[in-house]
């Protein structure tokens, strides 16, 4: 593409290329994902022009062809997950100027004004009368929510769970204003340590958010996992060093790495990293975190991420432990349907990495309102009043940007 054409056709910038990229490709009903990976300088985009709705099994990641995944929370017996396969692949530098990436850049969509994109993007948004989960609009009252945190810690006392993660959801109306890219941007200057995305497939609907979890990622030869959990609100100048945590958040995470120990074990895989638990800072918020790493060329186990994808997923950090039990629970207690959230999403293949992040942090885009989920680890030391908080603090990563 020659540069002369982006001026010739007055793309002001990078936010306005993205929104035209945007709203070109939603308004002709394809399916995308955009992204910026954690202490990445680049944006990456990713088109599907098939107009069919694709699932993939997640036992062959490997042989699949770049593309992006999005599979929900709960563990179907097909394992399978949406699929936006890369007819388009675009990669950008966000600090240097859109005129100055002559080779960043595949074609030019339509340019429109940015508040055309936006009336394009939006209405794309499946409208909320029409999302085919039947309990997807059932909020959860504090009191209600208080509830079934203490129904948690009651199961946990009588030796049926060591742990539950019970999650809620939360509305927000969008305000005719509504600016997909600028909330896009604003997630990106705000979380450089997350996965920020976002991605639409016209028969699922429409996701943004900033995971902090990595599920597993394979780039060469290198497996890498993460155990994630334990939640405070970073506070002072310097939140790393001020950080306490309490027996039960330390508790918390010491479950989450186990759990990856046993699935180690359970594959016979005893040549393993692990580094950590440390403090890591996600958005205002600090967690506990173990890193995992593997080297697959060693080990002989070239399918590794396959396979401990399907060993991984719903993680305790999620779901909670035992995770059968857990799953069961939830199934039972929780009042909505938790459709993408606490599933997996991310590249698959491309440019010979894949990175799947567990989808938390992250908000249902509809025609009228945004749904934004969260989730509080329950254990037998919990705090109703406490959890509630933390999925308070959980659900405005996000929706203190949507307007």
């Amino acid at each position: 593409m020659k540069i002369q054409t982006l001026v010739e056709n007055k793309v002001e910038n990078l936010e306005h290329y993205l929104a035209c990229l945007i709203s070109s490709s939603m308004d002709k009903g394809y399916q995308l994902a955009v992204w910026r990976k954690p202490h990445s300088a680049y944006l990456e985009v990713l088109i599907d022009k098939s107009g069919q709705t694709k699932r993939v099994d997640i036992h062959g990641l490997e042989e699949l062809n770049p593309g992006f995944i999005a599979h929900p929370f709960e563990d179907q017996e097909d394992e399978k997950g949406f699929f936006i396969e890369a007819d388009t692949y675009l990669k950008i530098d966000i600090k240097t100027p859109l005129e100055k990436q002559e080779n960043a850049i595949e074609s030019l969509p339509m340019v429109l004004p940015r508040n055309k994109c936006n009336s394009l993007i939006r209405k794309a948004f499946v409208p909320e009368a029409a999302a085919p989960e039947s309990k997807i609009s059932e909020e959860c009252t504090k009191n209600e929510f208080l509830q079934l945190v203490i129904k948690g810690i009651e199961a946990i006392e009588n030796g049926s769970l060591n742990k539950i993660v019970p999650a809620r959801i939360k509305k927000k109306s969008l305000t005719d204003n509504f600016d997909l890219i600028t909330v896009f941007k604003s997630l990106i200057d705000s979380y450089p340590n997350a996965f920020v995305n976002f991605f639409h497939i016209p028969q699922v609907g429409s996701w943004i958010g900033a995971s902090p979890e990595i599920l597993i990622q394979t780039k060469g030869d290198e497996f890498f996992t993460m155990s994630l959990a334990g939640t405070q609100k970073a506070k002072g100048e310097n939140p790393l060093k001020n950080a306490a945590w309490m027996q039960k958040e330390i508790e918390e995470q010491a479950f989450v790495s186990r759990y990856i120990v046993d699935c180690f074990k359970k594959i016979r895989l005893r040549e393993y990293d692990e580094h950590g638990p440390k403090t890591v800072l996600a958005g205002n918020l600090l967690h506990l975190r173990s890193d995992f790493k593997v080297n697959m060329k060693a080990t002989n186990f070239p399918q590794l991420g396959s396979v401990m994808l399907s060993l991984l997923h719903p993680t305790s950090a999620v779901c909670g432990m035992p995770r059968k039990e857990a799953f069961e629970f939830l199934r039972v207690h929780e009042k909505f349907d938790r459709s993408l959230f606490a599933g997996f999403i991310g590249p698959v293949n491309v440019e010979e990495v894949t990175a799947i992040y567990v989808n938390l942090r992250t908000a249902r885009l509809m025609d009228r309102i945004a749904i934004l989920y969260a989730g509080a680890g329950v254990t037998e030391d919990s705090d109703p009043e406490m959890e509630w908080e933390e999925t308070e603090m959980k659900c405005e990563i996000i929706g203190k940007y949507l307007n």
